[in-house]
């Protein structure tokens, strides 16, 4: 049975036909403009001050200048689309262009960008390996004369940080608590309790905590009811009454690395459902964790299959070809897209703006980094499951033919079919 479908989600063990498809996207979009009202008013907004001078102030950097990308690492698919794409851009409009992966390593990360300043770079864009240890190298780029944009993690503790672009952080986990939600049938009064496990992203990423708050949110009250349980110690153990700021550190993967999700995953399968337990649901904010996740519960447990009832609702983001092979087959229920071709051309505007004098469009909202609330440029995620699956290619995210090649022989072929 294909337990990816549109029309299945479990009730106590049992299978439920949606009456209506469009159910789903519906009860999405109400909670998602719920969550962003709430969260532009009291989690983006703080009590910093603004940096000055956000606005154009005249001051133009001609066509074939420096400008400096630094992305945290090249192990990870979405950083190399990231900073590829951005520079294309960049080299497309005359601008000579630094691109530097920083391999997990805050210190290189700094050198990184202290090299740029070296090379007279006028503007800066970075996305943080560590938000707070990158402090002291944007503030040399700051004191050279470099205007700098936080790309999608925001820098932390200083006020050497004139931008900051991203996509909705907590609407990241609201798609997948919501997309959880309908599938256990909670909102159609699914009393459970059913099993759930949660992780969240890296400790060291401020990204993190809003993914899970978002996501924490709307779960809570459904663990406050008993509805949902998470009966292992993963973290510490997740209790109704915590708050996410309590929590998401102490379940988060460092550096959001699949091997420590699977020995983390295996962890739990070991001590909490070694004996036949059921795992309804996983909560995972990254599609590497995600398969870290699988790969775990393949191996302790091969009577749970993918595809099946057996096998747990399971989340993630950043729509990885992984994810796409395995939400086909699967392994995977749903991912969160960010299309970054998106916040490539965003950050490509600001610094196109920023270069002509002008003041920045598209602000629409504010991130406090400890030290100011930094102008944000703020896109929206997409929730994709094997019912629109088929929108990365139309996104251009990925190509048509490969597309074929990651679904070749999977749920989805036959679905299609």
């Amino acid at each position: 049975m294909n337990r990816n479908g549109p029309d299945h989600k479990r009730n106590n063990g049992r299978s439920v036909t949606l009456k209506d498809e469009g159910e789903y996207m519906q009860f999405t979009k109400k909670i998602v403009a719920v969550v962003a009202g709430v969260a532009m008013c009291a989690g983006l907004t703080a009590c910093g001050g603004s940096r000055t001078g956000q606005s154009g102030d005249g001051d133009k950097i001609e066509r074939g200048a420096t400008i400096g990308i630094s992305m945290p690492t090249k192990s990870e698919e979405r950083w190399n689309k990231d900073g590829n794409n951005l520079k294309a851009n960049l080299e497309k409009r005359g601008y000579k262009v630094i691109l530097s992966f920083a391999d997990d390593k805050p210190a290189q990360q700094n050198a990184d960008i202290e090299n740029m300043v070296n090379n007279d770079a006028k503007i800066v864009v970075v996305a943080s390996k560590d938000g707070t240890a990158v402090g002291p190298a944007v503030e040399k780029a700051r004191d050279a004369g470099a205007k700098v944009i936080a790309y999608d993690r925001l820098i932390m503790n200083t006020d050497a940080v004139d931008y900051y672009a991203t996509f909705q952080l907590e609407q990241t986990g609201v798609l997948e608590a919501t997309w959880l939600i309908d599938k256990l049938g909670l909102e159609d009064g699914a009393t459970g309790p059913f099993n759930i496990e949660l992780f969240a992203g890296s400790p060291d990423d401020n990204n993190s905590k809003y993914f899970f708050k978002g996501a924490w949110d709307l779960l809570q009250p459904y663990f406050e009811k008993g509805i949902l349980v998470n009966p292992s110690n993963h973290g510490g153990g997740v209790k109704a009454s915590d708050k996410a700021e309590d929590i998401w550190q102490k379940i988060g993967v460092q550096s959001w690395k699949a091997e420590q999700a699977q020995k983390d995953m295996e962890s739990i399968l070991d001590s909490t459902y070694a004996h036949g337990e059921k795992l309804d649901a996983v909560l995972s904010p990254y599609d590497g964790i995600t398969q870290g996740v699988a790969n775990a519960i393949e191996s302790k447990r091969p009577d749970m299959k993918p595809g099946t009832d057996s096998w747990p609702y399971i989340t993630g983001q950043d729509a990885m070809e992984i994810s796409i092979a395995n939400i086909a087959n699967g392994k995977q229920g749903e991912t969160v897209f960010k299309d970054v071709n998106k916040l490539a051309n965003a950050v490509e505007e600001m610094i196109i703006e920023i270069a002509e004098g002008k003041e920045v469009s598209g602000i629409n909202g504010k991130f406090n980094n400890g030290n100011l609330d930094v102008p944000s440029k703020l896109l929206d995620p997409q929730g994709i499951t094997i019912d629109n699956l088929s929108d990365l290619v139309k996104a251009n995210y990925v190509t048509q033919s490969r597309f074929n090649e990651l679904t070749k022989g999977t749920l989805l072929e036959d679905q299609i079919k």
